[in-house]
């Protein structure tokens, strides 16, 4: 894909005259880093607050008495008690059990509003329309923004647009008029910290950037500190901690099965691949996604093997990279579930040499939503 091919989002032109570093991601033109560098953008989220452009994820909206009931035929979690002005997480699974995409679910009160993944979303699209005709409306809104604005500082710097917004906790989810333009707001993010995704019509997703970007806690965070900031939160990304061929269970997210959904539950099963899951959940599982903290200095990267003691290939790493606010490397991988006990020693292999590592709980990091 060459770089005229490539789709941009609302904030393209800000990002170049911030002095990003751009790459393709996802089919977009997508800054990983800004002039301040990874490890400053990573801490500066981490000790006041980031803005990202997180623009290319899939916006869509369910409408229609029946939207509830239709969605909760394809994911595993409780959509029909979902109270208003509340989000969740979800996950779309296949009939095998794998998972096709995580995303997040919220009620609007006259809607269902979704966020699903960038590489996924035409797919997804494809899928609710497939799956949901005659039952709900199913509306695209690829023309909106998402900024994300993440960090302890965040709250502080939203509140001065929209008072109200101090009043949300971990997951609400409402409609807020920043700088008199209707936007979608929830309390949540992908960093580990307090923070807030704001949905925004495209054409006003400029001077929000700018307006939020002009306090002086907030700098603006490239796709870099994003990853580095999830990995040591503990979350997954689509396409590498979890795929079509990873069950929920096996990706550690039996958390994310509501308790209606599971085996004994009011709504039990009616998902794809629920015979598979809810029998996973009762009996275990054979591998299973663990954290692994590399015990030198030695970054372990996506792809490598496990290996126990006697060198046989036990798993393989998932994700992995250096984690700036905990001051060493970590990964995440996936194990054959005998070696997978906390504090357990297994072994990754780079470039032909051992390096050893302890599966870690996760989150490496201490989580900080605010929950009220």
């Amino acid at each position: 894909m060459t770089i005229e091919t490539l789709a941009k989002t609302p904030l393209h032109a800000l990002h170049l005259e911030l002095g990003a570093r751009m790459v393709p991601f996802a089919g977009y033109d997508m800054p990983v880093q800004y002039p301040l560098g990874v490890l400053k953008e990573h801490q500066h989220t981490r000790d006041q607050a980031g803005l990202f452009d997180v623009s290319h994820m899939g916006q869509i909206i369910l409408r229609g008495e029946g939207a509830a009931q239709a969605l909760e035929r394809l994911v595993p979690v409780d959509i029909v008690d979902l109270p208003v002005g509340t989000q969740r997480y979800a996950m779309f699974t296949n009939e095998e059990g794998g998972i096709l995409d995580d995303l997040m679910v919220a009620n609007a009160y006259d809607h269902l509003f979704l966020v699903v993944n960038a590489a996924c979303k035409h797919e997804d699209l494809a899928h609710l329309q497939r799956n949901l005709a005659g039952q709900c409306e199913v509306e695209p809104l690829f023309d909106r923004a998402l900024l994300a604005l993440q960090g302890p500082a965040a709250v502080k710097v939203l509140a001065r647009l929209a008072p109200e917004v101090a009043q949300m906790t971990f997951m609400q989810f409402a409609r807020v008029r920043l700088l008199d333009v209707d936007c979608f707001v929830s309390r949540s993010g992908y960093t580990g910290e307090d923070g807030f995704e704001i949905s925004v019509p495209a054409e006003h997703a400029e001077a929000l950037a700018r307006s939020l970007l002009a306090e002086p806690q907030v700098q603006p965070i490239g796709l870099g500190a994003r990853d580095s900031l999830r990995l040591e939160a503990g979350l997954c990304l689509y396409g590498h901690d979890m795929s079509s061929t990873t069950t929920p269970i096996e990706a550690g997210l039996a958390w994310a099965i509501s308790k209606a959904r599971r085996a004994g539950g009011a709504r039990a099963g009616g998902f794809p691949g629920a015979e598979r899951i809810l029998a996973q959940q009762q009996n275990g599982v054979p591998r299973k996604r663990v954290g692994l903290l590399p015990q030198e200095r030695t970054p372990v990267r996506e792809g490598s093997e496990i290996v126990d003691a006697d060198s046989t290939v036990i798993g393989q790493v998932c994700s992995g990279g250096f984690g700036p606010t905990l001051g060493a490397p970590l990964a995440m991988g996936y194990l054959d579930s005998a070696h997978s006990a906390l504090d357990s020693e297994v072994w990754a292999v780079v470039r032909g040499k051992r390096v050893p590592m302890k599966v870690a709980k996760t989150p490496f990091v201490p989580q900080r939503y605010y929950r009220g």
